[in-house]
């Protein structure tokens, strides 16, 4: 599944850089993820990085996005894919 940022996001700004598919933003109070872009870090990372960065563990699974993990694989090959071209 995608990844979400509830809303006890203190907006430290330590996830945004980390995610390596750009799917983070700052929205109009707190960051966002667009979960077309998330891959959970699939394809780049073990574990999702914003994850392990998050200092106050604000960045949940997406109940309304739910994804395998090949699903999640098909589409990091479709983001990488598109960077390159």
């Amino acid at each position: 599944m995608a990844l979400i940022i509830t809303d006890e996001c203190i907006n430290c700004d330590v996830c945004e850089p980390e995610c390596p598919n750009d799917a983070i933003s700052q929205g109009e109070e707190i960051y966002v993820i667009e979960s077309s872009h998330c891959t959970e870090c699939v394809g780049h990372f073990d574990v999702p990085q914003c994850v392990e960065v998050c200092p106050v563990d604000c960045i949940i699974g997406d109940p309304n996005v739910v994804e395998t993990k090949d699903q999640l694989q098909e589409k990091y090959l479709v983001l990488t894919s598109q960077k390159k071209t």
